[in-house]
């Protein structure tokens, strides 16, 4: 069996300002997951894939309702341990992959991804666990994800949720230039820890920074640290160009599953916005919500004060109490 580093490990590692960037594998092989990590193998576009994803019995009595949770661009399955836990508590079965490109999940060379594509691959794999009606939970990238899926198979989504999602506005046509796969390259060969960590806390966190966010920054810097780090690289700068070019904003009004917004009034996400002319008329996630509630039918949004781009991480407790809420509808 393969080493893997613990949470107080990684902790310790990412937090201190000397140490190194512990290599974990392109494909995470070295960093644990809080439950058992399942696998489901495709072929699309000609090339043998396998999706990891996590697949957890509730821990109370069963409810009958299956919580399936799409992760964003930073971050991974095992980022929605807490959540699992507390919503398995509740009678739930969640299920939380990790998107092809990301994580622990396949990265194949010249893969032309596409939120279509993702969204069949995902169809194919709750298939495999037979699933049934799900709801989505999809956050950030994975919202995109989350609205796509609902569009394409509404049959099997009994509810969508999406928490700060990217996608419900067209960053290009609010003035973010196109940046080409060429410079996505350039861009992805200068991240590290100590660029990660900036961003996230500038951007996620409200230029706050805790303890507990260490493990989440060291997950990926690690991936980017290992020696076959340029697949991880390769696939993070063909995913920046699927997010930039494929919004979901022109197409919320076809939405009919029950949609709501949980949105993070803190978060100044608003992908790849510092590269245009004019930051300023690009909206940030939550400027963009309060117009796309306007725009999906029946739509709810719920608003967090005093959290930012990922409350399942900053606030936990506060962030299962309004899923559950929502739930509830």
């Amino acid at each position: 069996m393969k080493t893997m580093l613990s949470v107080a490990a990684l902790a310790l590692l990412a937090g201190s300002a000397s140490a190194q960037t512990v290599p974990l594998g392109a494909d995470l092989e070295r960093f644990d997951y809080p439950y058992p990590v399942r696998w489901f193998e495709a072929r699309p576009q000609g090339a043998n894939v396998r999706m990891a994803y996590l697949d957890v019995a509730p821990t109370a009595k069963a409810n009958g309702t299956t919580l399936v949770l799409l992760h964003g661009k930073n971050f991974c399955a095992a980022t929605w341990g807490v959540t699992i836990r507390g919503m398995t508590a509740q009678g739930y079965r969640v299920i939380a992959p990790d998107q092809v490109g990301f994580c622990k999940s396949s990265k194949p060379a010249g893969y032309q991804y596409s939120f279509h594509a993702l969204a069949e691959l995902t169809r194919g794999l709750l298939g495999q666990a037979g699933a049934g009606k799900v709801v989505l939970v999809g956050h950030s990238t994975g919202g995109i994800l989350g609205v796509r899926f609902a569009l394409l198979h509404p049959e099997l989504v009994e509810r969508l949720v999406l928490v700060n999602p990217l996608g419900l506005n067209d960053t290009l046509a609010e003035g973010v230039p196109y940046t080409d796969l060429g410079k996505l390259r350039a861009e992805e060969a200068k991240t590290n820890a100590a660029s990660i960590k900036a961003y996230q806390r500038k951007n996620y966190y409200n230029g706050v920074w805790r303890a507990d966010y260490d493990r989440w920054a060291a997950m990926l810097a690690g991936q980017y640290a290992s020696p076959d780090g340029e697949k991880v690289r390769e696939a993070q700068a063909r995913l920046s160009d699927m997010i930039e070019t494929q919004p979901v904003a022109a197409e919320l009004g076809r939405l009919g599953v029950p949609t709501t917004l949980i949105i993070g009034q803190t978060d100044r996400t608003a992908f790849r916005a510092t590269t245009a002319p004019d930051p300023a008329r690009v909206r940030m996630v939550p400027q963009a919500a309060e117009d796309a509630v306007k725009r999906i039918p029946g739509a709810t949004l719920v608003r967090l004060d005093g959290l930012g781009h990922a409350p399942q991480v900053e606030d936990p407790r506060r962030f299962q109490q309004v899923l559950m809420e929502a739930l509830r509808r």
